[in-house]
């Protein structure tokens, strides 16, 4: 179904300088050659799944090796190639206990000297001696031939790697800026188009959708709020998906959807987010703010200026220019009720 988050589309849309840059990184494989490594980068929901497997796709069409997986799920090294083995093999892999090496043995007979495009989505949320031994056995394996993509929202998990494996492994970077409205409207309106019949979506409805996405920048929040409002109006009997249906919708959702940018910070980002929406004043400054963060935790101003900066990125915050007695500063604006986000924060922890 179109509105699943994993479908597929044929085309991808506002994506094609990335998708040209990640295909002509790793051309190399259809020579039979290692390509080099990629780090596709950017905040949440801005196509990086997409993009990669769509790519990956294209691969396998002409015969490439490939895997992807889901760092989240997989915790241990053995986690990582035992799904290695068992997408090239269609197999069960082999019961745990099997030394590493072993398995690296049994994937490298599988390829047969073939090169494996393999993507780490996610990558930020493997343990650090998990990261540090996985990338070191792809990228120094004496069995098989390798092109590691790694898809992150911030660079953040290099700076875990140790000196040796930091020093060798270097990343072509791809970066996936956020959607614009007028980007938003047309990846939405796609959906629509081959999700529904012909007028079911109203447009305010629809004009909501769009709203309530460029808010909060997550592209997935719309096409869980299409589907919802279809289920909803055909509940109630109506051909027609109304506003009131996308405002059913989005009851409760706005916060799930909010935790899963939440997830793209660290403490310290965690932490001053929470201070801006825990604030009572309106007119709240980034001076304001950075008091209180120097105060709590130490920051020091470039770092806590990359955190602002971060949350801006997001779409967490608006900062905006204003004056302060005889002088400008810059004001913090906040995007939401500040009950969602505060509430969004504790799901998350």
């Amino acid at each position: 179904m179109v509105f699943d988050l994993d479908y597929l589309p044929p085309d991808i849309l506002h994506r094609e300088l990335q998708i040209a840059d990640l295909a002509a990184c790793l051309r190399p494989v259809l020579r039979d050659v290692a390509p080099g490594h990629v780090l596709c980068i950017g905040p949440p929901s801005t196509g990086k799944t997409t993009v990669v497997r769509y790519v990956l796709e294209k691969l396998e069409e002409h015969g490439v090796a490939t895997a992807y997986l889901r760092c989240p799920v997989l915790r241990t090294s053995y986690n990582v190639f035992a799904k290695i083995f068992e997408m090239l093999s269609g197999k069960v892999p082999p019961q745990k206990g099997v030394p590493l090496f072993k398995l690296l043995d049994e994937i490298a007979e599988l390829l047969e000297d073939e090169v494996l495009v393999v993507a780490l989505d996610d990558i930020n949320f493997l343990p650090d001696s998990v990261l540090n031994e996985v990338l070191m056995a792809l990228v120094k394996s004496a069995e098989f031939k390798v092109g590691v993509i790694a898809i992150a929202t911030s660079k953040g998990f290099v700076a875990r790697l140790d000196a040796y494996l930091g020093s060798i492994v270097h990343f072509h970077e791809i970066v996936f800026p956020l959607y614009t409205r007028k980007e938003v409207e047309e990846i939405l309106r796609w959906r629509v188009e081959h999700g529904f019949y012909p007028g079911v979506m109203t447009k305010e409805a629809f004009e909501a959708i769009v709203d309530l996405v460029v808010r909060n920048g997550d592209i997935r929040y719309g096409l869980y709020l299409l589907r919802r409002a279809g289920l909803i109006a055909e509940r109630r009997g109506s051909r027609r998906i109304e506003i009131e249906d996308v405002e059913r919708a989005r009851e409760g959702e706005e916060v799930v959807a909010l935790a899963k940018s939440i997830a793209a910070l660290n403490s310290d980002e965690r932490e001053a987010l929470k201070i801006i929406y825990s604030l009572d004043e309106e007119n709240i400054t980034t001076g304001d703010i950075y008091a209180i963060m120097r105060a709590e935790v130490g920051l020091y101003y470039e770092r806590f200026y990359e955190i602002i900066g971060k949350l801006e990125r997001l779409r967490f915050i608006d900062l905006v220019f204003g004056r302060r007695g005889r002088g400008r500063t810059r004001y913090v604006v906040r995007r939401y009720e500040p009950k969602i986000i505060l509430e969004a924060i504790r799901n998350y922890g």
